[in-house]
């Protein structure tokens, strides 16, 4: 027999009652407050989220989405949606989830007559892998190193300028200068607890350490040192890591750096 599913769309009117799937069974946590506190601020912008469940299941992946203009990305794609997020939980893989969220997205953004959908990918942590996106029409448009694929689906060949990204990725994070700048936002609940490690462990390491939050996509889009944008380790004026690694690999980082 064939599984069913069904897809509910998260809004500011529903988003306290079946929460946004990500710590869904930790909503007492700083991470999740800051997360809906964001999510207020961006439902007004057109931003989505859609999951999806077994009828009679639980929840077992999402996706998130918003106008490429809003999108928390460093990339240049007004006129398209942009996806933030696809996650499909082990029990739905292998099972098209993935193309279904893919779908709804795509669906929304031909019914709101944007240009096509854009996204990141990477075969490295915290962003999906390519392939998904090229069995669903999606195509390479534009790389950003270390790792990453700005991927594109466009309805209408000439109706709006491809989406790319940056050039300037070495000025962009020598403009934090000396000591080690640990980049945080509010988009993502998982890396509240890295910063305040992170931040903690230089302290204790006698390493200069500071943060800079963005609070905007537009400070995401002009300052971030990574495609990825929505955090990251800068160390001296050089990226050091597009995500907040574990302590143990800060270290082994800071050790390797230290050797060269």
């Amino acid at each position: 027999m064939k599984t069913r599913f069904e897809i509910r769309t998260v809004d500011s009117s529903n988003v306290d009652e079946g929460g946004f799937f990500c710590y869904a069974g930790a909503r007492k946590t700083p991470g999740y407050k800051q997360k809906r506190d964001w999510l207020e601020k961006r439902f007004g912008e057109g931003l989505r989220i859609k999951i999806l469940r077994e009828v009679s299941g639980s929840d077992i992946g999402f996706i998130e989405y918003i106008p490429g203009e809003y999108a928390w990305r460093a990339a240049h794609a007004a006129g398209y949606m942009f996806i933030h997020c696809l996650r499909v939980m082990t029990k739905g893989r292998g099972r098209g989830c993935g193309n279904l969220l893919i779908k709804e997205c795509i669906d929304d953004a031909r019914a709101q007559k944007m240009s096509g959908v854009a996204t990141l990918t990477s075969d490295h942590a915290w962003l999906p892998g390519r392939k998904i996106f090229e069995g669903n029409g999606f195509r390479e448009v534009d790389s950003a190193p270390p790792a990453f694929q700005l991927m594109t689906l466009r309805f209408e060949p000439e109706s709006a300028p491809e989406p790319s990204l940056p050039r300037n990725w070495d000025e962009r994070a020598q403009a934090f200068g000396r000591g080690l700048t640990v980049i945080q936002t509010a988009q993502c609940p998982y890396f509240e607890k890295g910063v305040r490690d992170i931040l903690a462990f230089g302290k204790e390491q006698g390493i200069r350490t500071k943060s800079v939050e963005f609070n905007t996509a537009q400070e995401v889009r002009e300052q971030s040192p990574s495609a990825y944008g929505i955090s990251g380790l800068v160390l001296d004026g050089k990226l050091l890591a597009y995500q907040n690694p574990p302590l143990k690999s800060l270290e082994k980082m800071l050790l390797e750096r230290k050797s060269k």
